[in-house]
C-alpha cells in the first residue's frame, strides 16, 4: 500500500499551519511515500525551500496552492468577498509557470482580503496544472452542504472545462467532522463520488494537513488564537473541531477511505503526473543596452579603462591593467558584465543629481572593476584588497553588491530603476519573521489566557542575544530551570512556547532588497501586494531569489551619508568652500589628532564610549590603523586578546614578528597579527599555493567552523607551505594560531571602504 499527500500546509501558511517543511519531509521518507505536495493558502512562500529539501531526501516534489476562488470577478470590490478553496497542482516546468503567473495576479491586482483567483484567470493560466475541488471549503463541497447539489455539479463541470481532460479530480477527505449544517463528511462524500460518476470525474482522497502528528493539533489551536488575537477559552473562535489534520501513513489513510480505493490510487497517479525542475545558480540578468559595434562585455572594458584613465592617469599602470584583465576574465567568463553596467548606471545616475553615495560596503571594495566605474571610491590596490574575497572563477552563485545612499533620497534611486528596466520587471523583497524564544513565550501566555506580567517574567529569564532558544536558556539559567521545574503555570506556558518557536510568525518588506529581472518578476518569482505599504514584492526571501539566479541589490539607506550632504551645504553656504567627500585627504593630521583624543561623537563607527577608548588605546596614526580599528572592534576580538595584542605590538611593548620574513608583506600592517580575512587568503595562498578559489573556500571554513572541510584542508596547508620551502613546523604552528582567530576575522573591503567614511567626517568634524 502507498499513498501521496497532495493537500499539505506548512508553516508557510502564516499562523494556519504547523509542520514545519523539513518534518515534513523526514516524516514522508518515514513513510516511504514516493511523492509530497506542498499547498499552502493564497501564496507560494515556501516551494523552494520544499523543493530543495524534498529533492535532496529524496522525495519527489509536487508544487501547489490551495487558492481562494471566487465564483464572481475576482476584481470586484462590493462587500466582503464570497471565498472558497480550490487545490491548484503543477504538472510540469509550463503548469509551474502558470501557478506563479496565477498566484501572482490573485495576490496583486485580486487582493481584497485575500488574494482572489476567478474563471478568467484559471482559463488564462490552465496550462500545466491539475486541480481539484479541495476540503469543505471548496464550491463543490459547500453548495452540498448548503443543499444545492445542482450547483455543485455545474462549478464540477465548469472546473472540468478549465483544465485538460482528466486533470480535473473531485477531492474528498474525512477527519469524522460534522458540519453547522448538519452534514456528515461521509455523506458529502458520498454526494461528490455520485457528481463524479455522474460526469466521468475522478476522485482523489486527502488529508488536509496542518500539522505533523496527532499531539501537534494543539500547536496548531495556538497558532489560530495567535492569528486570531484571541485565546483559547474564547467561545466564539476559529477552530478545528478535531485532530485529525495530521500527516497519516498510507495505512492509516486506507483504513479511512476504505470505501474509495482509487481515490487513494489517484494520489499515486497525480505524483506520476507532476515533474517540476527548478534550477538554481543559473544567471538571469537583465540586458543593459550599449551602443552600436558593442557587446556587454566589450562596453564594460571600454568603460572600465576610461574610469581607470581618470583614477591613475595616462597611462595606466601595468600592474592596474593587468588586475583589470584579470578581473574582467573572470566576469565574462561568468556572464556577469549586464550585472557591473547595471550597477555604475543607477550609481552614476544618483551622484550626478547629487544623492549621496557611499564609498563601497562590503566585499565589492575589493574590485578594480567596481572602482573604475565608480561603484566604489577606494583602491582596492593600494589598500591590499582582494578581488577573490569578492567573487572566484569557482564561485557560482551571485556576488553582492550592496550600495548605501543618502538615507532620505533612497527612493529616488529605486524609482529611476523602476523607469529604466520596467515597473513589472522590478520587486522589493519579502522577509519572514520567525517567532523567537522570547516572543513565543509572550504570545504563548497570551494565547493561553496568563496576565501579562507571568509572560513577560518568564521571557526576561530567556538570553537577550538572537541566537538565546528556550532550550539553551534552560541549560543555563538555573533560576529558569528552577522556576520551569517547580511552577506549573511557568511548564505550561514554556512548553506551549517550545513548540511555537521557529515557526514562522509573518511577513514584511525587506529594507533594502530589490530584484531586478529580465522580463515581469512573475516568471521568475511569485509576487503579492504589500498590504502595509502598497508595493509589489516577491513571496520568496532575498537568498532565495539570489539562488534562482536573479540580480539582487541591496539600496540601503545610511544616515551618514545624509549628515554628511547637509554638513557640505553649510559649509559651502557659511565658508565658501564646496568640498567634494571623495577629495578628503587621508593623511590630515588635524583628523588624526581628533581620532586620537576620541573626541568623535558625530563620527561615522566610532561614536560609542566603548569605541572612544579603544582609538584612545590604538592612537591611530594612518588609515590602515583606523581601518583596523573597525575591524576589532567587535565581540571576538575584544575578549579574545586580539585587540591587546595589536596594541601592545603597535606601541612597541611587544615583539612585532612575522612568523616568516616572507609573509611581512601580508601581515606588516597589523603588526603581525590576523585581523582581517584577506590576510588568511593572501598567506593560504602566497606561503601554501592555494588558488583564490581555494583560499575562499578556506576563509569560509574557518568563518562557520566547517570542521571536515578544515580537516582536509590542514593537510593541504602544511604540505603546500612545505612544497613553497616554508618549515613545516612553522606552518602547523601557524595553522593552529590562526584557526581560532580566523573565526574573528573580519572583512578588509568592508572595514576599509566604512573607515572612509569615518575619514570623511572626521574631517568635516575637525575642519568645520
Amino acid at each position: 500500500m502507498s499513498f501521496v499527500h497532495l493537500h499539505t500546509h506548512s508553516v508557510y501558511s502564516l499562523l494556519d499551519g504547523a509542520a514545519r517543511v523539513e518534518h515534513l519531509v523526514e516524516r514522508a521518507v518515514e513513510y516511504e511515500m514516493p511523492a509530497l505536495a506542498v499547498t499552502d493558502h493564497g501564496y507560494m512562500y515556501g516551494v523552494v525551500d520544499f523543493y530543495r529539501k524534498a529533492t535532496a531526501a529524496g522525495i519527489k516534489p509536487i508544487i501547489g496552492c490551495e487558492v481562494y476562488f471566487v465564483p464572481h470577478s475576482r476584481l470586484r470590490r462590493d462587500g466582503k468577498p464570497e471565498l472558497y478553496h480550490l487545490l491548484l497542482l503543477a504538472k510540469n516546468n509550463e503548469g509551474f509557470r502558470n501557478l506563479k503567473a496565477l498566484v501572482s495576479a490573485a495576490a496583486v491586482e485580486g487582493f481584497y482580503y485575500k488574494p482572489q483567483v476567478d474563471i478568467e484567470l484559471l482559463e488564462r493560466y490552465s496550462g500545466g496544472l491539475i486541480g481539484t475541488s479541495a476540503c469543505l471549503s471548496g464550491i463543490v463541497s459547500k453548495s452540498i452542504e448548503m443543499g444545492v447539489p445542482e450547483q455543485a455539479r455545474e462549478w464540477a463541470q465548469k472546473y472540468a472545462q478549465v483544465f485538460a481532460p482528466g486533470d480535473f479530480y473531485l477531492e474528498i477527505q474525512d477527519q469524522g467532522i460534522t458540519t453547522e449544517n448538519g452534514a456528515t463528511q461521509a455523506r458529502l462524500s458520498a454526494e461528490i463520488a455520485s457528481i463524479g460518476a455522474e460526469l466521468g470525474l475522478p476522485l482523489v482522497a486527502t488529508n488536509d494537513i496542518h500539522y505533523l502528528s496527532r499531539e501537534d493539533a494543539t500547536t496548531q489551536d495556538l497558532l489560530l488564537c495567535i492569528g486570531t488575537g484571541t485565546t483559547l477559552d474564547a467561545t466564539k473562535r476559529m477552530r478545528f473541531s478535531c485532530d485529525e489534520f495530521f500527516m497519516k501513513s498510507a495505512a492509516e489513510m486506507a483504513e479511512v477511505m476504505s470505501t474509495y480505493p482509487e481515490a487513494l490510487a489517484n494520489t499515486l497517479q497525480i505524483a506520476e503526473k507532476c515533474s517540476v525542475d527548478m534550477t538554481f545558480d543559473e544567471m538571469h540578468l537583465p540586458v543593459f543596452s550599449v551602443p552600436e559595434m558593442h557587446t556587454q562585455e566589450t562596453y564594460l572594458r571600454e568603460r572600465c579603462v576610461k574610469g581607470l584613465r581618470t583614477r591613475y592617469g595616462d597611462p595606466v599602470p601595468d600592474a592596474v591593467s593587468t588586475r583589470l584583465d584579470y578581473e574582467l576574465s573572470v566576469i565574462d567568463d561568468q556572464g556577469l558584465a549586464p550585472y557591473f553596467l547595471i550597477v555604475a548606471d543607477f550609481v552614476q545616475w544618483a551622484k550626478d543629481r547629487g544623492i549621496g553615495v557611499g564609498p563601497g560596503r562590503g566585499s565589492a571594495a575589493g574590485s578594480i572593476i567596481a572602482y573604475s566605474l565608480g561603484i566604489t571610491s577606494l583602491d582596492p590596490i593600494a589598500n591590499g584588497l582582494l578581488f577573490e574575497r569578492f567573487l572566484n572563477p569557482e564561485r557560482s552563485e551571485m556576488p553582492d553588491i550592496d550600495i548605501d545612499f543618502d538615507d532620505e533620497r533612497r527612493g529616488e534611486v529605486i524609482d529611476y530603476v523602476r523607469d529604466r528596466y520596467g515597473e513589472d520587471k522590478v520587486a522589493q523583497i519579502i522577509t519572514f519573521g520567525t517567532m523567537k524564544a522570547r516572543a513565543a513565550v509572550r504570545d504563548a501566555g497570551r494565547v493561553l489566557g496568563y496576565p501579562y506580567g507571568m509572560p513577560d517574567r518568564i521571557s526576561k529569564m530567556i538570553g537577550d542575544d538572537q541566537k538565546a532558544t528556550i532550550g539553551s536558556s534552560l541549560a543555563q539559567n538555573a533560576e529558569f530551570k528552577e522556576d520551569y521545574e517547580t511552577n506549573p503555570d511557568t511548564k505550561r506556558i514554556v512548553d506551549a512556547a517550545y513548540s511555537l518557536e521557529g515557526i514562522v510568525r509573518g511577513e514584511g518588506v525587506h529594507a533594502a532588497g530589490v530584484v531586478i529581472c529580465p522580463d515581469p518578476v512573475f516568471e521568475h518569482v511569485p509576487v503579492k501586494y504589500d498590504t502595509k505599504g502598497g508595493a509589489v514584492i516577491t513571496q520568496w526571501d532575498g537568498p532565495t531569489v539570489a539562488r534562482l539566479g536573479l540580480l539582487k541589490i541591496d539600496f540601503l539607506g545610511l544616515r551618514t551619508l545624509t549628515v554628511i550632504a547637509d554638513a557640505i551645504d553649510n559649509i559651502e553656504q557659511n565658508h565658501g568652500v564646496r568640498i567634494d567627500p571623495d577629495e578628503i585627504p587621508l593623511d590630515d593630521e588635524a583628523t588624526f589628532d581628533l581620532l586620537r583624543r576620541g573626541d568623535t561623537m558625530g563620527v561615522f563607527q566610532v561614536e560609542s564610549a566603548g569605541m572612544r577608548q579603544l582609538l584612545k588605546k590604538i592612537r591611530p596614526e594612518t588609515f590602515g590603523d583606523v581601518v583596523a580599528i573597525l575591524a576589532l572592534y567587535r565581540p571576538g576580538p575584544l575578549g579574545s586578546g586580539m585587540v591587546d595584542d595589536f596594541v601592545e605590538r603597535k606601541h612597541g611593548r611587544r615583539q612585532v614578528t612575522y612568523y616568516d620574513e616572507r609573509l611581512k608583506p601580508v601581515l606588516e600592517e597589523t603588526y603581525g597579527t590576523v585581523v582581517y580575512q584577506e590576510q588568511v587568503m593572501r598567506i593560504s595562498m602566497e606561503m601554501c599555493g592555494f588558488s583564490a578559489a581555494k583560499a575562499d573556500k578556506l576563509r569560509k571554513a574557518m568563518g562557520k567552523k566547517l570542521v571536515d572541510v578544515l580537516a582536509a584542508l590542514k593537510t593541504d596547508w602544511v604540505e603546500g607551505a612545505a612544497a613553497n620551502g616554508f618549515d613545516q613546523g612553522l606552518a602547523e604552528r601557524m595553522w593552529n594560531d590562526i584557526e581560532p582567530f580566523a573565526e574573528y576575522a573580519f572583512n578588509k573591503s568592508h572595514s576599509a571602504a566604512y573607515g572612509l567614511i569615518a575619514m570623511q567626517t572626521a574631517y568635516l568634524k575637525a575642519h568645520y
